[in-house]
């Protein structure tokens, strides 16, 4: 499942829930509930913005050995895009 992230703006909180690609979260309480967080003084209406992200990222941390692998196409290209001509 994808992960999103939301923003309330009455509180400022950006939150980041996994859910399928057809649900919609609108309300703080909405994501409280599958965030597993507790809604607090911000009120339970109050509503929620899905932020428009650049997709999951693979950190550094979650791979096996911790080390980056190396560039197949030698010394990292400036472009950011490595093994692509």
């Amino acid at each position: 499942m994808p992960t999103y992230d939301y923003r309330c703006d009455a509180n400022g909180q950006v939150v980041e829930v996994r859910h399928s690609m057809s649900e919609r979260l609108t309300t703080w309480a909405e994501l409280c509930k599958l965030a597993g967080l507790e809604p607090g003084s911000t009120s339970p209406d109050a509503p929620v913005e899905r932020l428009i992200t650049g997709g999951q990222v693979v950190r550094r941390t979650s791979l096996g050995d911790r080390a980056v692998p190396p560039c197949a196409s030698g010394p990292c290209c400036g472009g950011g895009s490595c093994g692509f001509e």
